[in-house]
């Protein structure tokens, strides 16, 4: 099986050119793939495969040719990722798989449109984040609140006090079962200056990532809300870079960098 890898910010994913959706891409295979000392190593697997060819988004064929298929680290499935969704469509682009400087791409979190900008960064349309109220998460026996956002993936956006470069994340942060019954990704912000905020965060099925782009806009709404001001333009300042994030009354959108690294041949099995 062919593979390449790219990043964006530093999160990076395994993807696997599928066109007609005939691999089978088991959940043990991508923790396979994943792994950073007996596989390729990656934060997570990106499958390409044409949206006609995959039930769970056959009805957004019509506007996105192609689905993004993304898998956790774990091998779990996920419903979003937006340095994902960067990635994979630097691929497409590359591939001359997309033509135009816009398209739109299939994810199980909704349709996202991708917009090329003059300087190679990708802007993504992330939809309307939706925030669900407050919960905390406890880091090192201390509790940090924070807000419920949904981004087509779960999140839970906490400015802390601490400097976020001191905190322990070599472990599940604890959180609210009963709020976020299937998991949920937690980002620990510190606010610095206007419109400007340095996060870490730990990835449901993954651990900690050097970035999330999710997880970045999901920072945003939640410093944007303690502003008071719920609209305007965030740069999100993560381990593996700078993400902006623009939040407007109607849609969010997610611009950064997207690369691609390496290609190669995957002889890994089961």
């Amino acid at each position: 099986m062919r593979f390449l890898k790219g990043h964006g910010t530093e999160n990076d994913f395994v993807i696997l050119p599928d066109p007609d959706g005939v691999v089978d891409v088991s959940a043990a295979l991508v923790a396979k793939i994943c792994d950073r000392r007996a596989g390729i190593g990656a934060d997570g697997v990106l499958r390409v495969a044409r949206t006609e060819h995959s039930h769970e988004v056959s009805d957004q064929a019509a506007e996105a040719e192609w689905f993004m298929d993304y898998r956790n680290s774990d091998g779990s499935v996920a419903e979003m990722c937006g340095n994902g969704v960067r990635v994979f469509a630097r691929y497409l682009l590359d591939s001359k798989l997309v033509d135009g400087s816009e398209f739109a791409l299939a994810t199980r979190g909704g349709l996202r449109r991708v917009r090329v900008e003059p300087n190679g960064d990708l802007t993504v349309d992330m939809g309307r984040p939706v925030v669900h109220g407050e919960s905390a998460a406890s880091v090192g026996g201390h509790e940090y609140h924070g807000i419920c956002v949904d981004m087509g993936n779960p999140h839970l956006a906490c400015a802390i006090g601490d400097p976020v470069a001191q905190l322990d994340l070599s472990h599940q942060p604890g959180f609210d079962t009963v709020v976020f019954p299937a998991g949920v990704n937690i980002e620990l912000f510190n606010p610095v200056g206007t419109s400007r905020a340095v996060m870490r965060v730990f990835e449901r099925g993954s651990g900690e990532t050097r970035s999330c782009g999710t997880g970045a806009v999901a920072t945003a709404v939640a410093a944007a809300h303690l502003s008071g001001d719920k609209t305007g333009t965030w740069t999100i300042e993560v381990v593996g870079g700078t993400l902006t994030v623009i939040l407007d009354e109607d849609t969010s959108y997610l611009s950064g960098p997207a690369v691609i690294v390496a290609s190669g041949e995957l002889t890994l099995a089961e």
